[in-house]
């Protein structure tokens, strides 16, 4: 059952390998049966020509056989009067001497079916054989003396071998004299011809069948060898494919374990101090307030309550950079504001962001691809652009969405001098090709240096109008 199953339920390699040989197999199966039909064909009508041509020469020497004999007693037969009895006795006399081979001989009959002349079967003469048929149903002495009443000739029959006894195919070739009223004639047996035809046609399906077993080798073949590039590849698309999920995997727990590095820090060097602050300022509130000191112990408390809002403030940036709840409740544009606000107050570089009112939305994980993407970003160019203006564009168009960065830093370093594409542009670049869009990295250096991040989006990342929210909105 399970195996049925699993029938029913072929995995992908089983699958791929299926596609590929799948279309061989048919076509070999094709081939095989095509070329066999071909073959037998034209064999079968080459051997078919062999047979009339064997057969009419068997014919045209049965023919020169009995003209010879008709030439062996025309003298006798020419003079005689259809009475003479001692002429019909001569003529007798020398076609029983016309004997020739194994089982040559001729035979003679009168109109009446008697036999005359019968040299290797004498039972047979002086006896009327008149309806006289083969093992096969078919008029032997009949037909003998229809085909001699209209001149001449030939009969294929069924007849005993005077040899050997056994049955075997003749074929005779009888003339009529008209005036005695005699069929004379002779036969040959043809199993010879028929024999030749069978192993002709036996050589033909050996052939045939030689052909299968090639064209089954050949198939055969190509589907191991099919088969095993199959299999070679679908190893190594599996090795690779692991190798890029262990790669991927430890990208992600690199990125986690700098994204909590990043937190670690931020909650040290700033909550926490700010915190250790405000313990000391209620600490020495609460000595001033011990000691009756009520009004020493205000500047302390005023202090304590500026260092516990800032680090509120604090945390609440933490938790923005971690996700930002604008962008959930406002949309893409509303966030990017707010991110660039906060770069530009934190970093002092002037900051210009550009939307327009989409007609159609983003999907949300085109938002958070796009904000993401920006934060990175903005990220790079604080820690190594050593820019001065960095400006945001957000902008629909008729094959999607696009968001543009540019900056006035030092640009991107030349090739042959990065050891590789850094994390955070490789981290833009797999999520925007997850989303199937494209993202173009244009740098400068020099006079006129600069980098320009550009991400798009296509159509099918846009919401309908009116879904999600009202079609003048934000995205």
């Amino acid at each position: 059952m399970r195996l049925f199953e699993t029938l029913l339920r072929p995995t992908y390699a089983q699958k791929l390998s299926l596609l590929m040989t799948l279309p061989l197999i048919v076509a070999g199966t094709a081939i095989a049966v095509l070329v066999g039909y071909q073959s037998r064909a034209l064999a079968e009508r080459e051997i078919q020509a062999l047979e009339v041509q064997l057969l009419e020469a068997k014919k045209a020497e049965l023919r020169n056989y009995v003209t010879q004999a008709r030439n062996g007693f025309a003298h006798i037969y020419g003079l005689a009067a259809p009475d003479d009895t001692q002429a019909k006795e001569q003529v007798a006399q020398i076609l029983s001497a016309m004997i020739y081979g194994k089982d040559g001989f001729f035979f003679v009959y009168d109109y009446d079916g008697t036999n005359l002349v019968s040299p290797r079967q004498t039972e047979f003469i002086n006896r009327n054989w008149a309806g006289l048929t083969d093992s096969a149903g078919v008029p032997v002495v009949d037909e003998f003396i229809r085909l001699a009443r209209d001149g001449a000739g030939w009969h294929s029959f069924t007849w005993e071998k005077p040899s050997t006894g056994e049955e075997a195919q003749m074929i005779a070739y009888v003339l009529g004299l008209q005036d005695w009223q005699w069929a004379i004639g002779t036969g040959v047996f043809i199993d010879d011809v028929l024999a030749t035809v069978a192993a002709s046609r036996a050589d033909v399906e050996a052939r045939v069948q030689r052909t299968f077993l090639y064209i089954g080798a050949i198939t055969l073949i190509s589907l191991v060898l099919v088969f095993a590039s199959g299999m070679f590849l679908n190893i190594r698309e599996r090795r690779l494919a692991d190798a890029k999920l262990k790669e991927l995997t430890q990208r992600v727990f690199d990125a986690q374990e700098e994204e909590r590095g990043r937190v670690a820090r931020e909650l040290h060097d700033g909550i926490s101090q700010l915190l250790v602050g405000v313990r000391y300022a209620l600490d020495n509130t609460r000595r001033r307030l011990t000691r009756g000191d009520g009004e020493g112990a205000v500047a302390p408390l005023e202090k304590g309550t500026e260092s516990l809002l800032t680090a509120i403030t604090e945390v609440r940036r933490i938790s923005r950079d971690l996700r930002p709840g604008v962008l959930d409740d406002l949309g893409l544009g509303p966030a990017l504001k707010a991110l660039t606000d906060d770069f530009a107050a934190r970093t002092g570089i002037e900051t210009a962001f550009s939307t327009v009112v989409f007609r159609n939305r983003l999907d949300q994980d085109s938002k958070i691809a796009l904000y993401r993407i920006a934060q990175e970003a903005l990220t790079n160019i604080e820690r190594h652009a050593e820019a001065t203006k960095v400006s945001i564009d957000l902008r629909g168009h008729t094959k999607g969405a696009t968001m543009r960065i540019t900056d006035n830093g030092r640009g991107l370093p030349p090739r042959d001098a990065r050891t590789g594409p850094g994390i955070g542009l490789r981290n833009m670049q797999e999520r925007i090709e997850q989303l199937d869009g494209t993202l173009r990295i244009l740098s400068s250096r020099g006079t006129q240096s600069g980098t320009v991040i550009e991400a798009s989006l296509p159509l099918s990342h846009l919401l309908p109008p009116g879904e999600e929210g009202t079609p003048a909105q934000l995205p």
